[in-house]
């Protein structure tokens, strides 16, 4: 049994006061009723308003008048933000490194507006945590598993998966420890029902992302329950698949509680070239689980290969778009693709406006029924010691936008608030409402 990857408990006084700052947040000072928000408005009225400040900014007012403050840090706001769904807004939530040494960051790219959120607690025995699935799920953010190297362990430089779950919490500004999976794990397929509020993870393994054709693979599938805090089993993969993506497909807005939980791609063993130099065999099908009280029983059905022979080598960054139903697009290179179900097939759909000159990994998200594909400019490598001091920026983020129904693209350019490049390779990124 790995090492815990993470301490079961956040970090005491002694801890140092880096921690301290990430894991505990200021005081947060009470209502006083009698102060106005806006003049001329009653406060009922004023709160409305404010809460359809977009989130990112709301750091920013804060300074704006101590009423202001009071408000914009309570835990209406965010009640208030929730109970009206014309208010909530889709944010990008992008982790750029191991969030216990590198703070995850809000985008909105509506207003192109940035925030930080607090660093994850940590252990100072674990560094370099990868692999890991973010998700986001009513007003909270859960960070899942991972692969991680640990110094209490030998050899050193063997990468341990990651049972720990964390969740930082809007409304109380704080990271939350919860329970952990039953099995650690890093890179497999996740997602939530957000009614009646789950997570369901598949799959998985111990591969490190600067580790190719190594590590364990498994088969085992659990779903967590918000509300009761427990993790349990279901019915494992037919085999082992690690490196995998998986979608719900269900209409939730409705309360149909019969869907389906699709795991796409993924690799479950290696080969050598040459007999020396290992490589992934990567799987071209595909397994559905039927899940809901209507279908009698939790078992996986298999989907034939999603390509021919020779098409391609394995799949490559997958996002679901609700267009009436759930629609698959995949990136592949300087093409978006789109799968067709009937045919099980990935056909071409549109190609990319304009691609980086470099031959560079790209970021590949979903929001607001549109494809976002993301590109970084005139940035820096971390692992290039010839910089200069003058060139301590993370450049700019192209951002290309393809709406499937309207068959167009647009195109932002953003600017990061972090000094260091992105990494998409390693990058993990996820959608909240907020």
């Amino acid at each position: 049994m790995p090492l815990p990857i993470f301490s079961s408990r956040l970090q005491s006084s002694s801890s140092s006061s880096s921690s301290s700052r990430s894991s505990f947040p200021r005081r947060i000072p009470r209502i006083d009723p009698t102060l106005t928000l806006i003049p001329g408005l009653s406060n009922d009225v004023s709160r409305l308003i404010l809460s359809y400040i977009p989130y990112p900014h709301i750091t920013r007012l804060k300074s704006t008048c101590k009423s202001w403050y009071a408000f914009l840090s309570s835990k209406t706001l965010i009640s208030l933000r929730h109970r009206d769904k014309n208010i909530l807004t889709d944010l990008l939530c992008i982790f750029p490194q191991d969030p216990s040494i590198s703070p995850p960051f809000l985008f909105d790219p509506v207003s192109l507006s940035w925030r930080s959120l607090p660093l994850m607690p940590c252990n100072p025995h674990v560094y370099g945590l990868c692999n890991f699935v973010a998700v986001g799920l009513g007003p909270y953010l859960y960070v899942l598993g991972g692969s991680a190297f640990d110094t209490r362990t030998y050899p050193l430089d063997r990468p341990l998966p990651c049972s720990s779950v964390f969740r930082y919490s809007f409304v109380k500004m704080i990271w939350e420890r919860l329970s952990p999976m039953l099995s650690p794990r890093g890179s497999f397929a996740c997602d939530v029902m957000m009614q009646p509020g789950k997570i369901i993870v598949a799959g998985g393994g111990s591969r490190h992302t600067l580790f190719g054709a190594a590590g364990s693979r498994m088969s085992s599938v659990e779903v967590y329950d918000v509300e009761k805090d427990e993790w349990s089993e279901i019915e494992e993969l037919p085999r082992f698949r690690a490196g995998c993506v998986g979608f719900l497909i269900g209409n939730e807005e409705e309360g149909d509680e019969d869907r389906e939980f699709w795991v796409m791609g993924g690799y479950g063993g290696s080969r050598t070239v040459s007999g020396i130099l290992p490589v992934d065999e990567y799987y071209k099908d595909g397994v559905v689980m039927e899940i809901g009280r209507n279908r009698g029983g939790e078992k996986w059905r298999v989907v034939g290969d999603m390509w021919g022979e020779g098409e391609r080598p394995k799949l490559g960054k997958i996002v679901s778009v609700d267009c009436g139903k759930p629609v698959f697009f995949m990136l592949d290179g300087d093409w978006i693709l789109r799968y067709e179900m009937g045919l099980n097939r990935w056909v071409k759909e549109t190609s990319v406006p304009k691609k980086a000159s470099y031959d560079k990994p790209v970021g590949f998200f979903a929001m607001n029924g549109e494809l976002h594909v993301m590109i970084l400019l005139d940035g820096y490598n971390l692992m290039d010691t010839r910089h200069t001091r003058q060139q301590s920026n993370a450049g700019s983020l192209m951002i290309h936008v393809y709406d499937p129904k309207k068959k167009g693209w647009r195109s932002v350019v953003a600017k990061p608030p972090f000094n260091h490049q992105l990494d998409f390779r390693t990058t993990v990124m996820c959608t909240i409402r907020l």
